[in-house]
């Protein structure tokens, strides 16, 4: 048994070793992207598009919809106030119970019209296709189909309807940035060889003053799962995202916002209504197209923060959440193993999968198994407690230091919150995370891994929508949601 002590310590030592100078250099890597996208897309780019508009490529922004009625008017009127010369609006109802397509057809005058349906990709039965007698909402299309039991399937829907090269895939608890086309668009533009897919920074609607769709206010969310998440959020994108894109190695490409190319998506036959994580696998799809066909690829990460979204606002909704992420992790594993230490696929199968296997599916298990090994210990009477806490607190401060970068990193972006009493908010519930969020995350990410392996009946479960309003107070409802 001391043995086996002897030897877990030293590969615990090694793995945070490994994990410590990658995250650094991710930061020095996304630091230096931050700055070079800084310097290259300034606000004179995004003017030559309104311009010239006739060089703005159009963009499909397909966002599914299932029985949400809470939130959906708000979300359609952030969509319509996009500053974009080009571009139009997909809105599949995936079979809502509740007043969604109602409130759609009243508040927008949608009828229904003949349209030459094509099922590029497979998907549930489309049942109506509706579009605005009023010239106001002349962008606004809205699919109604049968419930297909994923937001995946209701995507590949949004995309067989959608008319342009680009479309952007979202969710309907989504705001966005007034500017989001522009500057997803302008890496497309910009790049010598073909670009996939662009990413942005996403971050936390909740505690956001919002009104007829837009956000007047940004402010860090007012409790407390949210304000956790808004640090972690910031963290994957800004450090570990820019840092992967700097040598177009991005893991993944968010399924609550990302650009992404039509043609590209329905030659790899559409987002896979069978996956828990159809973000990951979908990049991960298209990547393996391009390699296969031995074409030149670029996915990007710009640093802007262009979606806001509802984050789950307590630690029930939250354990649903990881848990599909760790049961969808896992899942990535067992369908594309063939990807894995694969040289054919270059960065994919020698950085990509690699690094998701090592330090992002593995990491939960490490921190279980070293957990329950430190309290043998303790009962054993093994730990020598002079190295134990200045080990506790070099990974401590490590992880409080990734935080602060980050937070520096946001305020180099742009400086989203308007006082700095609210990043102290930040950098506050970021000393406590370790202790009081991060070893739910642990928990709630094995038990996905648990549920996959017992191959349960998976279920996209509830979610509390809490909407938004003009004083930022969240409404009382709760409704179904599988995204």
């Amino acid at each position: 048994m001391n043995v086996l002590f002897y030897i877990y310590q030293y590969l615990i030592y090694f793995y945070a070793s490994s994990i410590t100078i990658i995250y650094l250099t991710l930061a020095v890597l996304g630091y230096i992207n931050i700055k070079i996208k800084k310097n290259r897309y300034t606000k004179k780019e995004e003017k030559l598009l309104f311009l010239s508009p006739e060089s703005a490529p159009g963009i499909s922004i397909v966002a599914p919809a299932y029985n949400e009625e809470v939130i959906i008017i708000d979300s359609v009127n952030s969509l319509l106030k996009l500053d974009y010369p080009n571009y139009e609006i997909v809105i599949v109802n995936d079979g809502s119970k509740d007043k969604t397509l109602e409130l759609l057809i009243e508040n927008y005058n949608l009828e229904v019209i003949p349209y030459p349906y094509i099922e590029k990709i497979r998907c549930g039965k489309v049942n109506r296709i509706f579009r605005s007698i009023n010239p106001l909402f002349s962008k606004l299309t809205v699919v109604d189909k049968e419930n297909g039991g994923t937001k995946a399937d209701a995507m590949n829907a949004g995309v067989n309807v959608a008319q342009f090269d680009y479309f952007i895939n979202t969710d309907v608890d989504c705001l966005l940035a007034k500017n989001t086309l522009t500057q997803v668009i302008l890496p497309v533009l910009d790049a010598k060889i073909k670009v996939i897919a662009v990413g942005a920074t996403m971050r936390m609607a909740n505690g956001c003053n919002v009104e007829n769709g837009q956000i007047v206010r940004v402010r860090p969310p007012r409790t407390i799962i949210p304000t956790f998440q808004e640090t972690e959020y910031l963290r994957s994108y800004l450090v570990a995202k820019m840092g992967w894109s700097s040598f177009n190695a991005l893991p993944n490409v968010s399924g609550g916002f990302g650009l992404f190319d039509r043609m590209v998506v329905i030659n790899t036959g559409g987002f896979d209504p069978l996956s828990h994580a159809e973000d990951m696998d979908m990049t991960i799809r298209m990547i393996a197209y391009m390699r296969d066909n031995d074409m030149k690829y670029k996915i990007e990460q710009i640093p802007n923060t262009c979606c806001w979204t509802e984050g789950p606002p307590n630690l029930k909704v939250l354990s649903r959440q990881r848990t599909r992420w760790g049961r969808g992790l896992l899942q990535i594993f067992v369908v594309h193993r063939r990807f894995l230490f694969n040289r054919k696929y270059g960065r994919l199968g020698l950085i990509i999968m690699p690094y998701n296997l090592i330090f992002e599916f593995m990491a939960p298990i490490v921190e279980a198994i070293g957990f329950i090994l430190l309290i043998l210990q303790l009962f054993t009477h093994q730990i020598n407690f002079k190295t134990f806490w200045l080990m506790l607190t070099f990974v401590y401060l490590i992880g409080i230091t990734i935080s602060l970068i980050t937070i520096a990193y946001d305020l180099t972006v742009k400086k989203e919150y308007r006082t700095y009493r609210e990043y102290l908010r930040l950098i506050l519930f970021s000393s406590f995370e370790a202790i009081f969020y991060h070893p739910f995350i642990v928990i709630f990410s094995i038990r996905g891994y648990w549920q996959f392996l017992t191959r349960r009946n998976f279920k996209w479960g509830a979610m509390t929508r809490q909407g938004f309003s003009q004083s930022g107070k969240p409404s009382e409802e709760t409704i179904e949601n599988k995204t």
